[in-house]
């Protein structure tokens, strides 16, 4: 029984995926050509003659009606291919394009997410065990500091700071990590710590309410008078209760570190793909501007899909 559900489980939240996924980009690929602008006028300029911009049009069937630009769009996209960049490389096809800045994206999220997740669970813990007395007081005071600090402004912050100011590290620019993971670690410390800071102080936060919430519980003071460790008793009884709604926020916040990413590779000159994203949006580059966004959406869909099996595997009532 307990395997029908979860696979029934697995198949609903794929279904709600799928779901997510056709209905953002609907709304993406609507939205992008509501806006104004015409990428015929970002490719030939303002100069250009109104028999060019018609030329351009019927080469990229922009003159189409909308649903059938849709659904040429979406029937291609189902298959893996995402069409040609229109302004910001003409001609090039997309898959590359992304794919090649992928990897730089991924690495500053997941290098920025193992930040805010090895620190807030270090002070969420401290925190928490030592509820009322001095290090609570400048652990919770430090998470308020970090949650209103933009990672925008931040980045600048640190670039004055640990950048030019002391140069311990780069300003601008950085090392794939497919070229070298150490100069990728270096290079990308600054701004995966700018994405990371607001989020290691919501996760900390998070965490040191689940465990004072768990810790005077009456399964945990059972276990305590039947002699077992501290520490036994905190891993096994508090600890993993308590992990349940701080995954799930971490779930949640992938939105927030992807959004983040986007404004930071532009700041730091990372060529990752929020980075192309902006070009594209700029240069009205609409199947590369879909292409990216669909690409942000699958990634925080995907991810949230992975955090609920890990919440319902935490969860000791449904093993």
């Amino acid at each position: 029984m307990a395997r029908a559900i979860s696979i029934g489980r697995v198949s609903s939240r794929l279904g709600g995926v799928a779901l997510l996924a056709l209905l953002g980009s609907a709304t993406v690929f609507f939205v992008m050509r509501a806006g104004q602008g015409d990428p015929a006028i970002a490719v030939l300029g303002d100069q250009a003659t109104p028999e060019a911009i018609a030329a351009f049009h019927k080469k990229w069937m922009l003159d189409d009606p909308l649903v059938i630009q849709f659904w040429r769009w979406l029937s291609s996209a189902v298959m893996g291919d995402f069409g040609l960049s229109m302004t910001v490389a003409g001609g090039t096809p997309i898959m590359g394009l992304i794919g090649s800045r992928l990897p730089n994206t991924l690495f500053i999220g997941a290098y920025a997410l193992v930040i805010a997740v090895s620190v807030s669970l270090f002070a969420g813990t401290i925190s928490a065990l030592r509820h009322g007395k001095f290090t609570d007081t400048a652990a919770t005071s430090i998470a308020v500091l970090g949650i209103s600090m933009p990672d925008f402004w931040l980045s600048y912050v640190l670039v004055y700071g640990l950048a030019l100011g002391l140069g311990v590290f780069p300003s601008y620019g950085f090392t794939p990590p497919a070229q070298s993971l150490t100069g990728a670690l270096y290079s990308g410390f600054l701004p995966a710590l700018a994405i990371a800071a607001p989020m290691a102080a919501a996760f900390t936060r998070i965490l040191r309410t689940a465990l004072l919430e768990t810790l005077y519980r009456d399964h945990v003071r059972v276990a305590r008078s039947l002699g077992y460790r501290d520490a036994f008793v905190f891993i096994h009884f508090v600890l993993r209760n308590a992990l349940i709604p701080y995954v799930t926020v971490i779930g949640l916040q992938i939105r927030y570190l992807l959004g983040g990413t986007v404004v930071v590779e532009r700041i730091f000159g990372i060529p990752g793909v929020g980075a192309l994203m902006v070009d594209a949006a700029f240069g009205r580059d609409y199947p590369l501007v879909q292409a990216c966004a669909l690409t942000f959406l699958l990634s925080v869909l995907l991810v949230n899909f992975v955090v609920d099996l890990i919440c319902a595997a935490l969860n000791p009532r449904q093993n």
